[in-house]
């Protein structure tokens, strides 16, 4: 008798057969993003080692949601620049070479303020206040170093602190190019030449996720470490080289007082993808397994895993711009 081989045919396959067709982009939403992930970070801050930076992630992020109320109008591409940057197949917001508007700074300094009047840490007291007293010189400085990666000379307790409020800055911008150029078709943000990039500001991922919306039920995105923006990659494909040939998975064993809602715990709907091609991982979040993770805070959440997978020798393609290692200093998780 011979044996038969079955192949299980993937969400975008299924999607493609029954004549759907999956949204490349998934835009961020101002009134929901930050508000939810606030909510989430004190959620899974319960019982957690990093409790107090966990609590603190979730006061940042609702900086945030309050800064995206509140940021002016500011400078976009034309549509003449959206259409050469979509012809050389690169992100027309890059975060990199940007000339980015004051408004940072001045949302940057709104963030301190409001997080100085919330009370903190003696730590984190001493950061915000430098940052309050800090030049624009110095916090362009500090984010052009941060922003191109460059770890010599980047002060790693504020750094947090100035990533949230480059976040909140290029998240406005992108909802800022939806909303001027909204009459565009195709939209204003397309594919580029690297897959494995963020096509508005070309920021690498802090992880993906796996949604349940009726668009996108079952797709898999990576989602912007910087804009919040999430863009289609098919699933069981290595997030740095593309391969798919030696793509496997890891979780941490769950144990009790992490249980999460619904379905089953905080760590089994996170798992680290790992390529033994190119030696690399991603971790990816499943709404399947709990409908309100959030790839930024589930990312922290799971640091062990990181630790776990470190142990392979596998290096992580992406990162979370609220937690920053760097030969300067260990991150204090008490806060900034």
């Amino acid at each position: 008798m011979t044996e038969a081989t079955i192949r299980v045919m993937t969400p975008e396959e299924i999607a493609a057969r029954a004549g759907g067709e999956t949204p490349f982009v998934v835009w961020p939403r101002r009134e929901e993003l930050f508000a939810e992930r606030s909510v989430r970070a004190r959620q899974l801050a319960a019982g957690h080692p990093m409790r107090d930076f966990l609590i603190f992630v979730a006061d940042i992020a609702q900086q945030q949601h309050e800064l995206l109320r509140w940021f002016p109008s500011v400078p976009v591409p034309d549509k003449a620049a959206l259409a050469r940057a979509a012809a050389d197949g690169v992100a027309p917001l890059p975060a990199t070479t940007w000339q980015r508007d004051p408004a940072w700074r001045e949302g940057l300094r709104r963030m301190v303020a409001g997080l100085r009047a919330r009370g903190a840490t003696p730590t984190a007291a001493a950061t915000l206040e430098a940052l309050a007293a800090a030049s624009d010189e110095h916090l362009e400085l500090q984010a052009d170093r941060l922003l191109n990666g460059v770890m010599t000379g980047l002060d790693l307790a504020a750094a947090p602190l100035i990533a949230a409020a480059l976040q909140a800055y290029w998240t406005h911008l992108v909802l800022e190019v939806q909303r001027v150029h909204a009459e565009l078709r195709p939209a204003p943000f397309g594919r580029t030449r690297d897959a494995t990039t963020c096509p508005c500001c070309a920021s690498l991922p802090t992880a993906s996720i796996t949604r349940l919306s009726a668009e996108t039920s079952g797709q898999r995105y990576l989602h912007c470490a910087l804009c919040s923006t999430q863009w289609h990659l098919v699933r069981i494909h290595c997030a740095h080289c593309g391969g798919n040939q030696r793509i496997a998975y890891q979780t941490l064993e769950p144990h009790a007082g992490v249980e999460s809602r619904p379905g089953g715990t905080v760590r089994d709907a996170v798992q680290a993808e790992t390529c033994d091609d190119c030696n690399h991982y991603l971790k990816i979040v499943h709404m399947a397994k709990d409908t309100q993770v959030d790839p930024v805070v589930d990312d922290l959440a799971s640091i062990a895993l990181d630790l776990l997978v470190a142990e392979t020798g596998k290096q992580r393609h992406g990162v979370n711009l609220l937690l920053l290692f760097g030969d300067s200093a260990a991150p204090d998780t008490g806060g900034p």
